[in-house]
């Protein structure tokens, strides 16, 4: 059984698959927030609530917002800032009395995109969560690609590539620096573009409804964020040159940036033709968890509990 487990700001999400990949349990808890130590003990409590209640002890895998430093062993990253510093994988793997493995939530998305999802049978998959933030994973033959900093697939925070004038006004970010990726391409970056377009202060869904009844302000506030999330993804596909590129968060579900995005890359991409399809996660706001739970591959665990031991 694999056990996979979804650490988000707001919630804790836990799925518990067969060998044959179907879900056998799945439960959702309130995260604590600002509380580390009532956090990792709501996970702990969650996954023996649900070995208890199947009857069988599993493998387990944890997404979180943000990595583990290679100098410190501690979390960095974060936006749920009471993990920031933590040893998470220690405190867990203590509490469970079994090896874990976590890694970054954009990466549980890709994997699991890779693995069954819009992406199954890829190579290489870069995975985009663009909702209140901006994150990114590589999945290389269904399993994650971290990186040797551990910050593998972090476009967001990156310079938006090929900056127009007006987009060089030093716009914050909360890493520190200013004008990244995320600042633009998020949904509280559109929905900033949209009131400096309109004077009109709302949501990046709102805008898109806006946008589909044929309001000009809501228009052009998506032709720019389309041009610059194809800026944003070019730049990746100059370096990475991924076979697929997998969109989940809140701003994905905009149906339009799947038919015009592609249009644009070209002008961008540093080939004479761009395949590359831009396609919605399968499994959406659920990719993390199912994921999580794919980190451990059924035959590894003997041996990892063996060595544990």
């Amino acid at each position: 059984m694999q056990i996979g487990v979804d650490l988000g700001g707001t919630k804790i999400e836990a799925i518990a698959l067969a060998s044959d990949g179907d879900t056998l349990i799945r439960r959702r808890v309130a995260t604590p927030r600002q509380d580390y130590g009532a956090t990792i003990t709501a996970i702990s409590d969650l996954i023996k609530d649900i070995e208890s209640e199947l009857g069988i002890r599993g493998s387990v895998g944890i997404g979180i917002p943000g990595a583990f430093s290679a100098a410190t062993g501690l979390v960095k990253n974060s936006n749920s800032t009471w993990l920031l510093d933590r040893p998470l994988d220690r405190d867990l793997a203590g509490l469970l009395e079994r090896p874990l493995r976590i890694t970054n939530d954009a990466n549980c998305m890709t994997v699991s995109e890779a693995s069954n999802g819009a992406a199954a049978g890829a190579s290489v998959v870069f995975g985009v969560i663009i909702g209140t933030g901006v994150g990114g994973g590589i999945a290389i033959n269904g399993r994650p690609h971290i990186g040797r900093n551990a910050i593998a697939g972090e476009w967001g925070h990156s310079s938006l590539p090929w900056p127009e004038p007006d987009e060089q006004a030093g716009n914050p970010c909360y890493c520190g620096k200013r004008d990244c990726v995320e600042t633009f391409l998020s949904g509280p970056g559109l929905a900033r573009d949209y009131a400096a377009l309109s004077g009109i202060k709302t949501t990046a869904a709102e805008v898109a409804e806006r946008a589909e009844a044929g309001e000009s302000k809501a228009c052009l506030a998506l032709e720019r964020y389309e041009n610059r999330l194809a800026r944003g993804l070019a730049a990746v596909i100059n370096v990475l040159d991924p076979d697929v590129i997998v969109l989940a968060g809140g701003v994905s579900n905009i149906e339009r940036l799947y038919r015009n995005v592609p249009e644009l890359l070209p002008r961008f991409v540093f080939s004479d033709q761009v395949t590359t399809p831009i396609v919605k996660a399968t499994h959406g706001d659920s990719s993390g968890v199912f994921g999580a739970a794919q980190l451990w591959r059924p035959e590894e665990l003997p041996q990892a509990l063996a060595d544990w031991r």
